[in-house]
């Protein structure tokens, strides 16, 4: 499965769909950790397919990094029925990222 790429029109109808967990990598493109965490994400999407992958640029969407206190980037945000219900930041293994994204299925 793809990415999805969210911005401030599709957000929460995007992470209301579906009744599986979504991901949301809050990213921007000048960002070198954000960079390292791209290829990761993409392997994941294909190969976890009980939770949708998204993305939303910082830099197109502030509102929406604002209304959910990222503070920095990458942040990454689980979602379960449109609720965030994990939020962490900055770079790990695949294995690891894995890892946190099972606890939420």
């Amino acid at each position: 499965m793809s990415e999805l790429t969210l911005t401030s029109a599709n957000f929460d109808q995007s992470v209301n769909a579906g009744g599986k967990p979504v991901l949301v990598d809050f990213w921007a493109p000048w960002c070198g950790p954000c960079k390292v965490m791209g290829p990761i994400i993409e392997q994941l999407a294909g190969e976890m397919t009980d939770v949708t992958m998204a993305k939303l640029n910082v830099d197109e969407h502030p509102q929406m990094a604002q209304r959910y206190n990222v503070l920095s980037i990458p942040t990454f945000i689980v979602f379960k029925g449109g609720q965030p219900v994990d939020q962490f930041s900055g770079t790990m293994t695949k294995d690891a990222f894995k890892a946190r994204l099972q606890k939420h299925l």
